[in-house]
């Protein structure tokens, strides 16, 4: 398997994600997704699953998500092995510790910055009014969105919007970021500065975060680098 690695520092890390020959297929069968994964991600790790379109990266996230079985294998996220969760459990996992990032951002357009961050703790039993407010103009601060917790998405740049997706995700202190093509849509300085950002959430709040990517700019700033080839991990 090729990984590559930045940082020994990581060899020593707690696994945080295990999958273990891991197959999913769809349209019947006839469309083989991924082929027999299997990658070990330790907490606190930056990691970027790289390859072409259609070589299993989304198919891959979701199954670490928890949105999606695979056909056959195991997948372990934070201890729990998905395998032996119902739909509850599997969405508690993903409500509790695991937050998503899209390429789409997929701010609500009516509400706030600040609203759109808050959304993720109204389901949370934690959190009263005035705590989810303090908590999303905290972490909208953290990523430099001080003074604009008041603007809509339509009147923010494509930049500013993915940092509120970032937030969104980052409010709730899950254990696993999951970035699905992060920066698609942005040109290459703000994705650059995209990706730094969320290297410097992953320092201060000790997150482990997972990145499918085809961008070199995502690339070269990942610590551990994991790349798929038609449903497997290159040898």
């Amino acid at each position: 398997m090729l990984y590559e690695l930045n940082m020994a520092a990581n060899n020593n890390s707690k696994t945080i994600i295990k999958t273990s020959k891991v197959w999913k297929s769809y349209d019947n069968g006839r469309v083989t997704a991924l082929r027999g994964i299997d990658i070990d991600i330790p907490l606190g790790s930056f990691t970027a699953l790289a390859g072409p379109s259609g070589s299993g990266k989304t198919t891959l996230l979701n199954l670490i998500g928890a949105l999606d079985v695979p056909d056959k294998g195991t997948v372990i996220v934070a201890g729990q092995n998905l395998e032996h969760l119902n739909d509850r459990e599997r969405t508690q996992l993903r409500r509790e510790k695991i937050g998503f990032i899209f390429q789409q951002f997929n701010l609500v357009p009516v509400l706030t910055a600040c609203e759109n961050v808050e959304l993720p703790l109204e389901i949370l039993p934690d959190y009263t009014r005035a705590s989810r407010r303090e908590a999303a103009m905290s972490i909208l601060k953290r990523v430099g969105l001080k003074g604009m917790e008041h603007r809509l998405p339509n009147e923010l740049s494509g930049g500013q919007q993915q940092r509120i997706a970032v937030a969104r995700a980052l409010v709730k202190k899950p254990v696993v970021m999951l970035a699905d093509e992060p920066t698609a849509n942005l040109d290459g300085e703000t994705g650059g500065a995209i990706v730094d950002l969320m290297k410097e959430m992953r320092d201060t709040l000790d997150t482990v975060f997972i990145l499918s990517t085809h961008d070199p700019r995502v690339m070269d700033r990942a610590e551990t680098l994991i790349r798929l080839v038609d449903g497997q991990v290159e040898s």
